[in-house]
């Protein structure tokens, strides 16, 4: 009765064993971030007299941190899409949360698609604003 009971002892020790090294194989995400600097600021369309600004600090979200050399090589492209795609807005999509969000995933998406012309792969996962401030 004993021998049985080490038998299933030590089986379920190894299947226990077997099971965490096959959980410890699988490839970790190895996320970065990369920040543009310096901040961006750029001008928007307002209704009447007035200049609208939209100031933003971006944190960009690679899926390998190994793409962040492709980042930083492509930083001056990715700011002149970013420059460019907030100008183009008006002063309701800039002031409202839902335009944020709006805004988030319309620059990940174009920046993937100028990053996939250039350099053959989309790199951005996600794009964060950390700072976000308009007039």
């Amino acid at each position: 009765m004993r021998k049985r009971y080490l038998t299933q002892f030590f089986l379920m020790l190894g299947l226990t064993v077997s099971m965490s090294s096959l959980a410890s194989e699988e490839p970790v995400p190895s996320l970065a971030y990369f920040t543009l600097e310096p901040e961006l600021t750029t001008n928007f369309f307002t209704k009447g007299n007035r200049l609208g600004y939209v100031q933003v600090r971006i944190d960009v979200m690679v899926a390998d941190s190994g793409d962040l050399g492709i980042i930083e090589h492509h930083q001056p492209l990715i700011r002149d899409a970013v420059i460019e795609h907030l100008g183009r807005q008006n002063a309701d999509v800039i002031k409202s949360l839902s335009g944020r969000e709006e805004i988030r995933h319309a620059l990940v998406d174009k920046l993937n698609n100028l990053l996939l012309a250039e350099t053959g792969k989309a790199v951005i996962a996600d794009l964060l604003f950390t700072k976000y401030l308009y007039q």
